[in-house]
């Protein structure tokens, strides 16, 4: 068996919620090994949650993060990600402090979209919770100001928003992928979408229903850690 080259920093065992629990065993998701072609190496970070990681910052899980980045680098992994897009707040801290490639956002692939792409087109951002993706998380995978993005959250849809009002509850996986598909193609309707970008590690599952429902390239975290493998990789 090869030896794994990529890691992946994820939230803290038994701290999802039930919803996130659900997706999380869907082959494209972050944290199923299943996603990938090649083996990757997980980790799971104490402390790292829904509320540390997503909703408030925390630099005590940040430093908990570069402690495990370390031993990661000292095993053999070659480059590191995270389990969740939201993490690009602090990328620029994690890449500065150990001596591997560092990526910790499918939004990091928003420059190189919009460089495909025409001037009259924008890039539709699905993520999952709008209210809580500010400025500096754009600005720190290297988003500026004028890239013409469109941003949509998932959390205004009923299902999705279980994750956050009932974390005890489970979700209905068909409905989440008709809510997202729902998404993308609003915003079909609203601007010229030339390609999509899901923040989100959780809704890799669903980008083969964007992507035949817009008839758009679709940009994920499986796509940014493909790309990344076929960089690193020694053949």
């Amino acid at each position: 068996m090869k030896t794994p080259l990529i890691g992946i920093l994820c939230w803290e065992e038994g701290c999802s919620p039930r919803g996130l629990v659900q997706l999380e065993e869907l082959p494209g998701n972050s944290t199923n090994p299943e996603t990938f072609e090649f083996p990757v190496k997980y980790s799971r970070v104490k402390g790292a949650n829904i509320h540390t990681i997503l909703e408030n910052p925390c630099q005590e899980v940040l430093q908990s993060m570069i402690t495990e980045a370390h031993k990661m680098e000292e095993q053999g992994i070659e480059a590191i990600t995270t389990s969740c897009g939201f993490n690009s707040i602090f990328q620029r801290e994690r890449a500065d402090s150990i001596n591997i490639p560092v990526f910790t956002s499918s939004l990091m692939q928003i420059p190189l979209v919009q460089n495909m792409l025409g001037k009259q087109q924008a890039i539709g951002v699905i993520t999952a919770k709008k209210s809580a993706l500010s400025e500096q998380h754009l600005k720190n995978a290297g988003v500026n100001k004028q890239m013409p993005i469109q941003i949509q959250g998932m959390e205004a849809c009923t299902e999705w928003n279980k994750i956050f009002s009932s974390p005890d509850e489970d979700i209905d996986i068909s409905m989440v992928e008709n809510d997202i598909v729902s998404r993308a193609c609003s915003m079909m309707e609203l601007s010229d979408i030339g390609a999509f970008v899901l923040e989100c590690t959780d809704l890799p599952p669903f980008s083969n229903a964007v992507r035949k429902a817009t008839g758009r390239p679709v940009f994920d975290f499986v796509t940014l850690t493909n790309f990344i493998y076929q960089g690193i990789r020694n053949c």
